[in-house]
């Protein structure tokens, strides 16, 4: 089986979340609103038993894909995108825009339908595009094999942080439980600075300052008809960053 697709720059992968690592979100605070989100894989996924290694066992039968992302309405496209289409971070975009289509939160054999394009979605996957996956592998791995890498270096600290804030919020893990009944499992957005307090040598108020600036540009950017949950996120966060960035701002 065999799979070709090039990128046209139409953009429409650059919407709505970015999934990050830990280094990349601390890379570009300045430029994206950030959150976690927390998916819940079941037995018998594909994705299971590399979540579980690179995640949190929640408990037999459930794992927890933990994620830093770039938290952005569907609609709206990524800051970095220039008025054609265009990243204007090339040279130091986050590890998931360099394996784009692919993702290393799944297995390599397990990337087969990432290549099919979505919906309004431009990229050319013609016969005069160059094949990228054959037989379960990826042609040039070496973007793939890099995030892989950021995931596995940063396992510890998921597990960590998953661990601590499930014993700290009680109600957290009834949510997870009612998430993880749904047939293709769920999700919940939570915001950064749960997981920040977790990252050795992070530098709290140099970090605030500079989410602050990005959350202020995410405010001004949103529309008057945006989903209300982005705005009130935007604001409370907003908020705690400012309280933070400040010489004697409260703890995380």
């Amino acid at each position: 089986m065999e799979r070709r697709f090039a990128c046209t720059v139409c953009g429409k992968c650059c919407q709505g979340w970015l999934p990050l690592t830990i280094a990349d979100a601390l890379i570009h605070a300045h430029r994206f609103p950030l959150a976690v989100l927390w998916s819940t894989v079941r037995q018998g996924s594909k994705a299971f038993t590399l979540t579980r290694k690179l995640g949190f066992a929640f408990d037999r039968k459930t794992a927890l894909r933990i994620t830093p992302l770039a938290y952005i309405p569907p609609t709206l496209s990524c800051p970095a995108l220039d008025a054609d289409n265009r990243c204007s971070i090339h040279a130091e975009k986050p590890l998931r825009c360099r394996i784009m289509p692919f993702s290393a939160d799944r297995e390599m054999a397990d990337q087969d339908d990432l290549l099919i394009p979505r919906k309004d979605w431009l990229c050319d996957v013609s016969e005069v595009a160059p094949a990228v996956y054959r037989d379960g592998r990826i042609s040039d791995d070496s973007d793939f094999l890099a995030e892989r890498k950021a995931f596995q270096e940063q396992a510890p600290v998921m597990a960590n942080y998953a661990e601590s804030l499930l014993k700290r919020a009680p109600q957290l893990r009834v949510e997870i439980e009612k998430l993880a009944k749904r047939p293709a499992g769920g999700q919940m957005v939570l915001k950064f600075s749960t997981l920040l307090r977790k990252v050795p040598g992070a530098d709290l108020s140099a970090f605030a300052t500079r989410q602050s600036a990005a959350l202020q540009e995410a405010l001004s950017r949103l529309p008057p008809d945006a989903e209300a949950d982005y705005r009130k996120n935007y604001a409370d966060w907003l908020e705690e960053m400012t309280s933070l960035s400040k010489p004697h701002g409260e703890p995380l």
